[in-house]
């Protein structure tokens, strides 16, 4: 049986980041499209610390808050549009950015953030808030960019990396339920650089290969066992690649739905992400969620 967290986490809502750009308005979007499958309500936060009180005499014309109001009542319209019946909460709050949003992860099941891109050499271009929430928050945070919706047919379904070192519960939690609720394949990627005695001067020594390929897929065939079990429902494909495991990952999540990425903790510290997922985060061509670790 699930435990009593996971339970509450699947009630618990889908908090987004408004700042008025376009990539916030396409965070609200597939924020929307998530929370439809789940069942969730959608939070629409946008933070400024220069919020004024509401003044219930005051007029309109004179109100300080119009541009804030406008961002969030915009998206609401939009989302109203394409999802008539969703539970969608505004909620506008006089604090910065990264601590309002870290503070709505605590209630939240998935904080999803726009996320610029750069073309298809640059990739994304994390700011300073993306890069604190997603560095910090003790949920999933979902980075995503402008002009991205919900799944495309011609779209190959969810891609999680995994690392064969240390917990990955969280993250194949995350990967198989986000396949099971799309109704579509999941591939799992361990990303693997060989060792030093694996080169030799012609290249790469086949038998030091195939050796080191083989132990990663048996490691891995054993880490899916529990999951297949979990989610029958769910087509998952394991997968050993011998190269960077930022280069195998990115690679991987070309055409995908969702690639999902495991990040250790660091609530209360400062945000950093390891070189996977900071590779992952600024050059996936796919919407990106981090998750922590324990």
């Amino acid at each position: 049986m699930r435990n009593r967290e996971a339970v509450a986490m699947e009630a618990a809502p889908i908090t987004v980041g408004l700042d008025g750009s376009p990539e916030s308005l396409a965070a609200a979007h597939w924020a929307a499209a998530e929370a439809d499958r789940r069942g969730a309500d959608l939070c629409l936060l946008h933070a400024w610390v220069m919020l004024a009180p509401d003044s219930p005499g005051g007029l309109a014309g004179n109100d300080q808050n119009y541009w804030a109001k406008r961002i969030v009542h915009a998206a609401e319209r939009e989302i109203h549009q394409r999802y008539p019946g969703l539970p969608v909460v505004e909620e506008l709050v006089a604090e910065e950015p990264v601590t309002a949003l870290l503070r709505a992860s605590e209630d939240s099941s998935v904080v999803v953030l726009g996320s610029r891109g750069l073309g298809a050499i640059g990739g994304f271009f994390l700011g300073d808030v993306s890069l604190r929430v997603a560095g910090t928050a003790g949920r999933p945070v979902v980075l995503v960019r402008a002009g991205e919706r919900a799944a495309s047919p011609r779209n190959t379904g969810v891609v999680a990396a995994v690392s064969l070192h240390g917990s990955s519960r969280n993250l194949l939690e995350f990967a198989f339920g986000s396949a099971s609720e799309r109704g579509v394949p999941l591939t799992v990627l361990h990303g693997l650089s060989l060792p030093v005695q694996a080169y030799a001067p012609w290249g790469i020594d086949p038998d030091m290969g195939t050796a080191v390929s083989q132990d990663a897929e048996r490691e891995l065939r054993e880490t899916l066992r529990p999951w297949r079990d979990k989610y029958p429902d769910v087509q998952v494909t394991g997968t050993v690649r011998l190269e960077s495991p930022a280069q195998a990952v990115v690679r991987a999540a070309e055409g995908a739905d969702l690639l999902v990425i495991g990040r250790r903790g660091h609530r209360h510290r400062s945000p950093r992400l390891g070189p996977v997922a900071h590779a992952c985060a600024h050059h996936a061509a796919c919407p990106v969620a981090l998750v922590p670790q324990s």
